[in-house]
């Protein structure tokens, strides 16, 4: 991803993405803390949550895969695909086409897991939101649609490699 160019328009671009950046950075901070807040209890880490999150998704991913998605060194997933298999929420087998592959889904344990904090994170949303004035509400709603629009957008450019970089 490239900074933008230089100029009035592309200073004011540039601020506005800044402003965006950090507000989605504290909203992520925010929502952790409230899910911790609200379930106190919830024993795995936000880091294992979201790659189990992944896996419920797109069961028989593959650790390879899960690492180029959630852009994590593969021995980061290594250890949380352990941690998370060690607690009965991720299987392991063998690829039918690959004997030396392995293929994670996540089990009903690990579903459960992942609709749980879900519905963790849309309660503390609910409950933040209707703290907030009627116009405000209406506005974060109508931004869904370009918020989802933006997330697709910042993963097609997190999928595609730079130009100076060796797609091997």
């Amino acid at each position: 991803m490239t900074a933008p160019a230089s100029g009035g328009a592309a200073r004011g671009a540039g601020a506005r993405a800044d402003g965006l950046a950090g507000g989605v950075a504290r909203l992520r901070r925010a929502l952790r803390r409230g899910a911790r807040v609200a379930s106190p209890g919830n024993p795995l880490a936000v880091a294992q949550l979201e790659l189990l999150s992944v896996v419920a998704e797109h069961p028989g991913t593959r650790p390879g895969q899960l690492a180029r998605l959630l852009h994590m060194r593969p021995n980061t997933v290594t250890t949380i695909v352990n941690a998370l298999t060690a607690r009965g929420m991720i299987t392991r087998a063998t690829a039918d086409e690959d004997g030396r592959a392995i293929e994670l889904t996540a089990t009903d344990a690990g579903q459960q897991a992942v609709h749980a904090w879900q519905a963790t994170n849309a309660a503390v949303l609910h409950l933040a939101l209707s703290t907030l004035p009627e116009p405000q509400q209406r506005a974060l709603t109508a931004a869904v649609p370009a918020i989802d629009a933006l997330a697709r957008a910042i993963d097609r450019l997190a999928d595609t490699p730079p130009a100076d970089q060796d797609p091997r």
